[in-house]
């Protein structure tokens, strides 16, 4: 049986696998789409290596700030 970490980076790799496909069908895409595969895939492998992982997020704040206030 599959963990929920290892079904998200196989839908990761799926995904960055689609990004690079688009790329070669759309010349004026494939820098971008080329970005998208590769951090898909930079997911994929942080979920590999520590699929409990964390990481800050600009989004985040200060730390120990409270998202919801």
């Amino acid at each position: 049986m599959a963990t929920h970490a290892e079904i998200a980076s196989n839908l990761l790799r799926n995904a960055a696998t689609f990004f690079k496909d688009l790329g070669v069908q759309n010349p004026d895409l494939a820098e971008q789409m080329e970005m998208n595969a590769r951090t898909y895939v930079a997911v994929a492998d942080m979920l590999d290596s520590d699929p409990n992982g964390e990481m800050a997020l600009p989004s985040d704040g200060a730390a120990g700030s409270d998202p919801q206030n």
